[in-house]
C-alpha cells in the first residue's frame, strides 16, 4: 500500500468516524471468511457496514474527531462496524457476538461519547428509529380510536336494547 492509498484510507475512515451514528470496535481473531461474510451481510441488511482497517491508519483518522477516545480499543485484529442509525450497528454486533465467541466487542463511540462493551450492549437494547416512529404513531392514533369507540358505543347500546325489545315482543 503506497502513501496515496494510505491517505485515501485515512480520509475514508475519517468520514466514517464523523458521519456515523455509532461505531463499534470488535476483535475478530480466529473468524473464518464465511463468518465475516455473514457479519457483513447482516450489517448491510440493517443499514450498516463493516470495515477492517489497519489500526495505525484508523488512529490517524481519529485524530481531532469526536470519537477519538476509541483509539485505545484499536489494538490487535480489530474490525469497525458502523451505521448512520444510532443503534443499528450496535444491535447487529451485539447479536452476532452472542452467536459467535470469536467476535468480541471491545467498545465503541456514539457521537462524541465513548462506549465500553456494556455501553454498546445498552445501545443495542434501545429501540431503533423505525420502532420509535411506530410507537409514536401508535400513541398519537390511540386517543382518536378511543374517541371513535366512545362515540359509537351509545349507538350500539341502543341498537342492542331495541333488538332485545323486538325479540321479547316476537316471543
Amino acid at each position: 500500500m503506497d502513501r496515496a492509498q494510505k491517505e485515501q484510507v485515512v480520509e475514508e475512515l475519517g468520514q466514517i468516524f464523523e458521519s456515523s451514528g455509532v461505531v463499534v470496535v470488535a476483535r475478530y481473531e480466529g473468524m473464518t471468511v464465511a463468518e465475516m461474510q455473514t457479519l457483513r451481510a447482516q450489517m448491510r441488511e440493517a443499514g450498516g457496514a463493516v470495515r477492517v482497517a489497519k489500526n495505525r491508519l484508523a488512529k490517524i483518522a481519529l485524530e481531532g474527531k469526536p470519537a477519538a477516545s476509541i483509539a485505545d480499543y484499536l489494538t490487535g485484529m480489530t474490525v469497525l462496524a458502523f451505521s448512520d442509525d444510532p443503534v443499528a450497528a450496535a444491535k447487529v454486533a451485539d447479536a452476532y457476538a452472542k452467536s459467535n465467541d470469536k467476535f468480541v466487542i471491545l467498545g465503541g463511540a456514539m457521537g462524541g461519547a465513548a462506549l465500553d462493551p456494556a455501553g454498546v450492549k445498552a445501545v443495542a437494547q434501545m429501540p431503533s428509529r423505525e420502532e420509535l416512529i411506530a410507537s409514536i404513531v401508535a400513541a398519537i392514533g390511540a386517543p382518536a380510536s378511543n374517541i371513535a369507540g366512545a362515540i359509537g358505543a351509545p349507538a350500539s347500546n341502543i341498537a342492542g336494547i331495541l333488538t332485545t325489545l323486538e325479540e321479547r315482543e316476537a316471543a
